[in-house]
């Protein structure tokens, strides 16, 4: 833990509720017939105006941002909104639970960024993590394209969705060591919501014409696993080590799987369950090496 002070609630608790949180985000997608990019940009535009009261504490710290600061800002909210116009355009061709496996593949592109990048090397063991992650994406894709090429096709745009958050990410392990969690996440969220904006006028999409419940979803995606699942997440790093937080992606896949096989009727096949168990072994497998490879560091 990352503070000695007694915390009153168990943060296992804490960590569930996020994990639970963040796993109803899928399920929210598929109960609306809206377009994802206006699901989108109203869930990250909802999230800025709750954060809204809380931003001006961080006032000074705002007005010493670099126009450098400024631009990264942007490309990590561009990439942000890039992520979830892909993820969640990928829940209307595959499965919930082969669209959220394939997503937790997001660290491995960390890595594979950090090399390219910043020369950041890693363990044998965690490569092998890698490896096996990667075998299992593979064998859920080729199980879908047998299923039907439009499966498959959900499968590339969530494999597409896990590399543009893992950028996203590489950006803001930059902007973090010099901003606060939450100026960051206020900003990268406002330019993400901004650039699905213009994405939506571009393709003519309306912004008002939607039934109460599409409203109702819009509101309760910002509330449910942005604000009690990522946002959450974030501040658990206060208290708690990297490494147990970054276990939870390992999460939301079974408790999205399980969601959609009770609130959607979802059945996955033997191949599906296998292939999704292997990748997500080998997600373990990665984090738990290439944490401890870094904490010697």
């Amino acid at each position: 833990m990352n503070n000695s002070k007694p915390f009153p609630i168990p943060l296992w608790i804490i960590l569930l509720i996020g994990i639970i949180a963040i796993s109803f985000s899928s399920i929210f997608i598929r109960w609306s017939d809206a377009p994802v990019s206006v699901m989108a940009m109203y869930r990250l535009y909802f999230t800025n105006l709750f954060m809204i009261p809380f931003v001006m504490k961080y006032w000074s710290e705002i007005k010493t941002l670099s126009k450098s600061d400024w631009f990264y800002l942007s490309l990590s909210g561009l990439l942000l909104g890039l992520h979830f116009l892909l993820w969640m355009g990928s829940l209307r061709f595959t499965s919930v639970a082969n669209s959220t496996a394939i997503v937790a593949l997001e660290p491995i592109f960390v890595l594979i960024g950090s090399f390219l990048f910043f020369k950041i090397r890693t363990n044998i063991l965690s490569v092998v993590g890698m490896f096996i992650a990667v075998l299992g994406a593979a064998l859920i894709g080729w199980g879908d394209f047998g299923v039907s090429s439009e499966a498959f096709f959900g499968d590339i745009l969530a494999l597409l969705g896990a590399i543009a958050v893992a950028l996203h990410m590489l950006i803001g392990k930059l902007l973090l060591r010099k901003m606060s969690n939450y100026v960051y996440s206020f900003f990268v969220f406002l330019t993400a919501a901004f650039s699905l904006h213009i994405y939506n006028l571009i393709l003519g999409y309306s912004f008002f014409n939607y039934a109460s419940i599409d409203w109702g979803i819009f509101i309760i995606l910002a509330i449910v696993p942005t604000v009690f699942g990522h946002l959450l997440f974030n501040w658990l790093l206060k208290y708690m080590n990297a490494t147990t937080v970054s276990m939870s992606i390992l999460g939301e896949p079974l408790g999205a799987a399980l969601l959609a096989y009770f609130l959607l009727n979802e059945h996955i096949t033997i191949q599906q369950a296998i292939a999704g168990v292997i990748l997500l072994f080998g997600v373990w497998l990665f984090i738990k090496f290439d944490e401890k490879d870094r904490s010697k560091i």
